[in-house]
């Protein structure tokens, strides 16, 4: 009777780490589908840069060292290879589009381009999904992981390999995007 006392609660264990297993799995998978939705996102920016630098180079062809510093993030986005490589990549693209904006406030013609009007609203409609998408996959990050450190699951998540992850953050935009935005009249 003992035996089977024993038994029965070993079976328990084995189905309560499997259920805490596979929970993690997937909420690992949840997070990596999330990055996989902003990889769209980013291959379209990636693909709209190019056109955007064109039509801006037309107007602003001392602005080179602009034109160039936001070439060559695109460039290190798209080579980068990991998530976290990525992160930083995509942050530092996001910083030089963001000099973009600045720069083009100082030519009124350009910003009265057809073309130029077209691809700045493409731009900013993927970078309101970008920042949709971001939202979430920090949510699939977060929801991940809090399962792998709290306890018990703690106790399982470290022998199975399930590591934290980090967040999407703004990084060196966060000082940009915590001030208060200028109004002008």
């Amino acid at each position: 009777m003992g035996f089977l006392i024993l038994l029965g609660l070993v079976v328990l264990v084995v189905f309560w780490v499997m259920g805490l297993y596979n929970r993690m799995v997937r909420l690992r998978n949840n997070r990596q589908n999330a990055f996989a939705d902003i990889d769209v996102q980013l291959k379209q920016r990636h693909d709209l840069v190019p056109q955007l630098v064109e039509v801006v180079k037309g107007y602003a062809k001392h602005e080179m060292e602009l034109l160039t510093r936001i070439t060559e993030a695109r460039s290190a986005a798209m080579g980068a290879s990991t998530i976290d490589q990525k992160i930083a990549a995509e942050s530092q693209l996001s910083s030089a589009l963001q000099g973009l904006k600045v720069q083009v406030e100082a030519y009124p013609d350009l910003k009265a381009n057809q073309n130029f009007l077209q691809l700045q609203e493409e731009l900013s409609d993927i970078e309101n999904k970008l920042a949709a998408a971001r939202r979430f996959f920090n949510a699939a990050t977060t929801e991940y992981n809090n399962a792998i450190e709290v306890f018990p699951a703690n106790l399982i998540a470290g022998p199975f390999g399930f590591r934290r992850e980090t967040l999407f953050d703004l990084g060196t935009e966060r000082a940009e995007a915590e001030k208060p935005p200028k109004i002008q009249f």
